[in-house]
């Protein structure tokens, strides 16, 4: 029984064990691991045969087990003969004389992570797919991690670097460890961007470009496929790349520039997760501490993950910053930043700003294209890339350039930068801010700018105020000379713009680098100034009894035109244009004296406020005053209303008419000589056909054609093509947004 028994049970277990044999191989078969399957990377590497370095240190890093299991790898794997150079340049035998941390840097960066063909390994991954031929870029496996750092006080500290710009918000992200890149070039990647592969040499001239390069090594051969992943040999052994952060800080050349952000644009900021892990992994007391740069920077120059606006924007684009050696810097900070301060401790900081982001880019500037490619400031760089440039490198984040001349920024070389650079015109540039900058940073336009201490705009009743607002656009107070009510708030800031408005004259032709002659030029708001050696006026001249001027008393040039320093605001008026009339014409000697006398007693004057009818605040207008003897004609010639009588030959002009069809003589009379929403002085500027108040009997605006193709002459086309001259003795008198000539012949209309 017990035999049978045993027997039973030994045949049962062989059944299974057959049966188990042959669900193994049927297993094996489906699941198993294929014959025809390459081998991992380590384990191609060892077949090649002329790795034996490679290997050397992937098993000094540790990485052999990486290499040699799943995983999803790109290697550039430099060959024997690579390393023999690397030692020969490092003074070492070879592997066996290199710690396990060298070892390691070298193998991280040689790795990428995701497999990429030759064909692949330029095209970005976006959040939307592939995008063929636009990246030069890819991550690796390496990063730097914590590091011994001196904080501002002097102390030695732990540091992280940041690994996103700061945007006032995070900074470091736990999860990222702050990946380098290692830049590949392929011939692809240069004809889609229309990069010339002189652009490589330019940074590698000690390299050619074979098509498919690893920074300054050649792809020897491409596309080995492995189980985990593709090898690309390479000729060169490749080393991790600084970024921007840590090359600046080991190049001595540079250190004034560091200095500004050592000492004003960077924090370390304690990074509590990092330090309660690195105590916990060291058994060490020190905390972590996170370098951040100022977010008001264009980037921050440690951050390896560029924008991040697509997790692997990385690929394809990177920062670039032109740095300035140290002595270059130094005079241009004492010479230009300094001209009005004693050290960069006392000037604002958004000066700071603006000089560092005018030599960062958030792309990439290739060399070729210094011209097209703006800065954080909007400005291409201004460098000749062969007599400004002194370094250049190709670094894990971008591209450093190391120069032998300062960025000339728009805001330290234009018109603006006298304003901005000088607290002594610290009103001048706020209002500039809010209104003006975009123009008269310009470089390719021509301003001519009065400038206005703050104190003379103290002198005229505006100041500077913060206790009217909480915005500080609008702390500003205005109190009148006159003694009438303060404005305050935006309507002090609204009287403030037009004044500014006014100190800004465009001058295309830089026709006002010099102040010592005569004439008339329109200001970026559109009224007019008058200079007659040195003196300046405006309209607001025409409201005291003693007409007063402005002085010149410095001059400098810039590089889009010239500025004048004058010794006090030149104002606006808010009298109306027909008491400006009243005040020329009431003189009975003068000329405007039978205009004014007509206009006085017409049905569209009013003789309290000074109002003409359909003239409307805001609004420009040109009114062109015929002088007597033209008053006198026009009178003679049925134009304008007659008492009937007849003295010396002349008709006696009927200045104060009853008759209904006379009125409107007169009313027709002064609107046709009144251009509509169009001031014009004799400035050589705006020729044309311009409309008046007058209007035809279809509604239409009856026009006068105004020739003002040189300065100083004015010649006036009415609707019959008689014409009459602008009197320059006696034209250009400055109004409430309005300029009013005397002409020699009166205009006459068709309705």
């Amino acid at each position: 029984m017990y035999r049978k028994l045993v027997t039973g049970s030994m045949i049962a277990m062989l059944l299974i064990a057959g049966f188990t044999a042959c669900r193994k191989e049927a297993w094996d078969e489906y699941y198993g691991r294929p014959d025809t399957l390459e081998s991992p990377i380590y384990q191609v590497l060892q077949a090649k045969g002329n790795f034996t370095h490679l290997l050397a240190a992937i098993d000094k890093a540790g990485y052999k087990t990486t290499l040699s299991t799943a995983g999803y790898w790109t290697l550039f794997a430099p060959h024997d003969s690579a390393f023999q150079v690397y030692f020969k340049e490092a003074g070492v035998s070879g592997v066996a004389q290199m710690d396990s941390l060298t070892c390691q840097k070298i193998v991280t960066f040689c790795l990428v992570y995701n497999a990429f063909k030759k064909d692949r390994v330029d095209d970005f991954q976006s959040n939307a797919g592939w995008v063929a031929n636009t990246s030069f870029k890819r991550r690796t496996a390496n990063y730097t991690g914590i590091y011994d750092a001196v904080n501002k006080q002097g102390q030695s500290i732990k540091a992280i670097a940041s690994n996103r710009n700061n945007l006032g918000g995070i900074f470091w992200v736990e999860a990222d460890n702050n990946n380098k890149y290692v830049p590949v070039f392929t011939d692809t990647f240069f004809t889609a961007r229309a990069i010339p592969a002189s652009d490589y040499n330019y940074f590698y001239p000690a390299a050619s470009f074979k098509g498919f390069n690893v920074a300054d090594g050649n792809v020897v051969t491409q596309d080995i496929p492995a189980e985990n992943g593709v090898i690309h040999i390479v000729n060169k052994v490749l080393t991790p790349l600084p970024s921007i952060d840590e090359y600046l800080s080991s190049k001595p050349d540079y250190s004034e520039f560091k200095k500004i952000f050592d000492k004003y644009l960077v924090d370390y900021v304690l990074n509590g997760v990092l330090s309660q892990r690195y105590k916990n992994m060291t058994g060490k007391t020190d905390d972590v501490y996170t370098k951040v740069y100022n977010g008001l920077l264009a980037f921050s120059p440690n951050n390896e993950n560029f924008l991040k606006v697509q997790d692997n924007d990385g690929q394809r684009d990177g920062y670039t910053i032109f740095v300035p050696k140290n002595d270059v810097l130094l005079a241009y900070i004492q010479n230009v930043l300094l001209e009005h301060y004693a050290s960069l401790d006392q000037i604002p900081v958004n000066i700071l700003y603006d000089f560092v982001n005018a030599h960062m880019w958030q792309s990439s500037v290739w060399p070729s294209k210094f011209s097209n490619t703006f800065s954080y400031l909007g400005e291409p760089a201004r460098f000749n890339p062969v007599t400004d440039i002194v370094e250049k490198k190709i670094l894990s984040n971008g591209f450093f350039y190391g120069t032998n001349k300062v960025q000339e920024a728009n805001v330290f070389s234009t018109v603006y930068a006298k304003a901005y650079l000088d607290p002594k015109y610290s009103y001048m540039n706020r209002l500039l801010d809010q209104d003006l900058k975009p123009a008269v940073t310009n470089p390719n336009l021509q301003y001519c700018m009065l400038m206005v201490s703050n104190q003379a705009w103290n002198d005229a009743g505006y100041f500077a105020d913060a206790t009217v607002d909480n915005n500080p656009n609008f702390q500003w107070r205005y109190i009148p000379k006159n003694g009438g009510a303060q404005v305050v708030g935006s309507s002090a800031l609204v009287r403030m713009l037009r004044l500014i408005n006014q100190l800004v004259i465009p001058a295309p032709s830089n026709n006002l680098k010099t102040l010592t002659g005569s004439g008339v030029a329109q200001s970026i708001g559109g009224e007019f100034i008058r200079w007659d050696n040195n003196q300046l006026y405006a309209s607001g001249s025409m409201d005291s009894a003693v007409t007063f001027a402005a002085t010149a008393t410095a001059t400098k040039q810039a590089s889009n035109g010239v500025v004048h320093y004058i010794d006090k605001l030149i104002t606006f008026t808010e009298t109306n244009i027909g008491l400006h009339i009243a005040k020329l014409g009431t003189p009975v000697t003068s000329q405007h004296n039978m205009f004014w006398r007509f206009l006085q007693n017409s049905a569209i004057y009013n003789k309290t406020t000074g109002e003409i009818a359909g003239l409307s605040a805001g609004v420009f207008y040109s009114v062109f005053v015929p002088n007597n003897a033209a008053i006198q004609k026009a009178v003679n010639d049925g134009l304008l209303p007659t008492t009937g009588a007849v003295s010396g030959g002349n008709k006696v002009p009927n200045y104060a008419p009853t008759v209904a069809l006379d009125i409107e003589k007169v009313n027709r009379f002064i609107q046709f000589h009144i251009l509509n929403k169009k001031a014009v002085a004799t400035d050589g500027n705006d020729s044309g056909s311009y409309e008046t108040l007058l209007r035809k009997n279809n509604g239409d605006p009856t026009t006068i054609f105004v020739n003002n193709s040189a300065p100083g002459i004015m010649r006036l086309t009415d609707m019959n093509n008689e014409y009459g001259n602008v009197i320059l003795a006696n034209s250009n008198y400055l109004s409430n947004r309005c300029v009013i000539h005397l002409i020699d012949n009166y205009l006459k209309f068709n309705l």
